[in-house]
């Protein structure tokens, strides 16, 4: 039984209009869901990427170490309860998420190695940030 849907790589920044604006034009893609405080793209090939509102983002630095999150994977499920039994059941970790804001469509873990990950159900209705 397959337990991810699908996988997309998302990019965390300020203002995910004017990203995924570039990154539409870059890919020649579309827009694929659009909510208050993401957007997902698709290109021709199937490539996805989305844009997470942060509203406290600022530019990764990398290789210096501050601020050197660059992404994180953001998998699509349709049970978010089973699944995370499941990630707990193989080693990972549910993060704490402090006053999340609007209900709990999305949920975080680490994986075995501390890597940050997203599980998110396919439809958001959450508000948008401020």
């Amino acid at each position: 039984m397959t337990l991810v849907n699908a996988g997309v790589v998302v990019l965390d920044c300020a203002e995910p209009e004017t990203l995924a604006e570039f990154y539409k034009e870059l890919l020649g893609a579309q827009e694929t869901d659009i909510g208050a405080n993401r957007i997902e793209i698709a290109a021709a090939d199937g490539f996805r990427m989305a844009f997470r509102r942060d509203v406290n983002a600022t530019p990764p630095s990398w290789p210096r170490p501050e601020n050197s999150l660059q992404a994180h994977l953001d998998f699509l499920v349709d049970d978010l309860d089973e699944v995370e039994r499941a990630i707990v059941g193989l080693g990972g970790r549910p993060l704490e998420t402090k006053d999340a804001p609007g209900p709990l469509e999305e949920r975080g873990f680490s994986d075995p190695a501390g890597h940050s990950f997203t599980l998110r159900r396919a439809t958001s209705t959450a508000p948008k940030q401020n």
